[in-house]
């Protein structure tokens, strides 16, 4: 008799959930009526943890693309007014890309957009599970091994 594969199992489970987690998403993000790809998304988030308005060679390296995909994200973020190009003040042939008004609105509807798409997620877990849950994934994400008491 042989065992099943469990590793393979959870693998399936996790890539389950993560295609579940993205379709929720984006409905709520329809839903709100944005107007944002899931890639947009991604770029607004990342533009909006950075100090100063990254070059577009910076976005590209922290979201692991290359310079021409960022530039076609950046267009279509520029042309509904969500980021705007800007001159780097020490270097004017380089371009920098930074939040407008209306692109941190658009952050703030994303957020809210995911947060109700975790509920819904999460809405079968009791508190405790969701805590469980919670240091599971942080585990995950880090990457270090769990200490038993």
């Amino acid at each position: 008799m042989t065992m099943p594969d469990s590793d393979g199992l959870l693998a399936e489970q996790l890539l389950r959930l993560t295609r579940r987690v993205h379709r929720i998403q984006k409905r709520h993000m329809e839903h709100r009526e944005l107007g944002i790809t899931p890639a947009q998304s991604r770029l607004l988030r990342t533009l909006a943890h950075w100090g100063s308005p990254p070059r577009m060679a910076d976005l590209a390296e922290r979201l692991e693309v290359v310079p021409r995909a960022v530039t076609t994200l950046v267009d279509g973020l520029e042309a509904s007014g969500k980021v705007r190009r800007v001159p780097d003040p020490a270097n004017r042939r380089v371009i920098r890309i930074e939040l407008t008004d209306d692109g941190r609105g658009a952050l703030r509807e994303l957020r809210a957009a995911r947060r109700s798409a975790a509920e819904e997620i999460l809405a079968p877990l009791t508190e405790d599970q969701r805590e469980a849950l919670g240091g599971l994934l942080d585990t995950l994400i880090d990457g270090t091994p769990v200490q038993s008491c």
